[in-house]
């Protein structure tokens, strides 16, 4: 989605140095796999970067707005390449600071690449919500949570990583409509992230509705209905292909593409595919690496920057 004042949000991505399967967030990360022996930390690393700049390249081919910055090698910080997760920016020139699950993914809210945004946008006000991780309390930007900003709401499933109360919060100094459910995988767990379930563009919603408790789903279907959205539904396995983890972009005229994985796409059927395509061109990109040890994908790479360019 645009802002109100008319330009595309700029994407900020960071380039990966040592990317890999992070053993502190697979303990509730159903979507991340190991590496057998034949995988050495080098080869994920390569093969990581490899995608990211095919993806890079992709996004910049149809004019999306791009701020990429360098990951550095110390300190360590394998989700790096997840930088939806620690912050988010807003329209009005705030920027939110989340807490973080995993005491490895902190790090990955390194000074050097919150001044690189300041240096470049107008900021008004930094939140730092990251104080709650000393009571165990977490909320992980918009990996926990999905954003109507256009009417003003937000949907969260609730899991280990994000924090009821702490999402209330959020909203109520944000100025968001608190939209909370459960969903689970085919395994009654808990879905991690909000974002692997759902994605909420501008005139349409993707979401795996099934997933959702019984008790939570019509009060959900009803909110995206009322706020004008086409609901398009996923099935369970199409969630586990990460067909759930899109993101609508507009590029530099204005023009708007989806943007997921080439595994969410073919998990789609033609149906599903020809009725997004009616609202915008899709972009798909190979990150396999990336998604199976990472246990992340396409939407998670993108932290939109709602913040005016100076």
């Amino acid at each position: 989605m645009t802002d109100k004042k008319g330009f595309p949000p700029t994407i900020l991505m960071i380039r990966p140095v040592r990317f890999g399967y992070n053993q502190q967030t697979a303990v509730n990360n159903a979507f991340q796999s190991a590496p057998d022996h034949s995988e050495s930390e080098e080869h994920i690393q390569a093969a990581a970067l490899k995608e990211f700049d095919h993806f890079v390249k992709q996004l910049q081919e149809v004019g999306i707005p791009l701020l990429i910055i360098q990951d550095t090698n110390h300190p360590h910080t394998p989700d790096s390449i997840f930088p939806n997760n620690w912050m988010t920016t807003h329209a009005d020139g705030r920027v939110v600071l989340f807490p973080m699950f995993a005491e490895n993914r902190r790090l990955e809210r390194k000074d050097s690449v919150i001044r690189t945004v300041e240096e470049q946008f107008k900021t008004e006000d930094m939140i730092d919500l990251s104080v709650y991780e000393s009571e165990n309390r977490f909320l992980e930007g918009t990996g926990s949570f999905i954003l109507d900003r256009e009417h003003r709401i937000a949907y969260a499933c609730l899991s280990p990583r994000t924090d009821e109360q702490l999402f209330r919060t959020f909203c109520a100094q944000l100025n968001f409509q608190p939209i909370v459910f459960r969903a689970n995988d085919t395994r009654g767990i808990p879905i991690y992230h909000t974002n692997v379930m759902m994605c909420v563009a501008d005139q349409y919603a993707v979401i795996n509705l099934q997933s959702i408790d019984s008790k939570d789903r019509e009060n959900v279907a009803r909110t995206l209905k009322k706020s004008g959205k086409t609901v398009i539904e996923i099935t369970q396995d199409q969630m586990d292909a990460f067909a759930g983890n899109m993101l609508q972009l507009f590029n530099k005229e204005l023009q708007p593409y989806l943007v997921m994985s080439t595994q969410a796409y073919h998990s789609l059927n033609h149906e599903q595919i020809k009725l997004l395509e009616s609202f915008n061109p899709i972009l798909h990109v190979p990150i396999d690496t990336i998604e199976r040890h990472g246990g992340g994908s396409a939407r998670c790479m993108m932290a939109e920057l709602f913040l005016s360019p100076k």
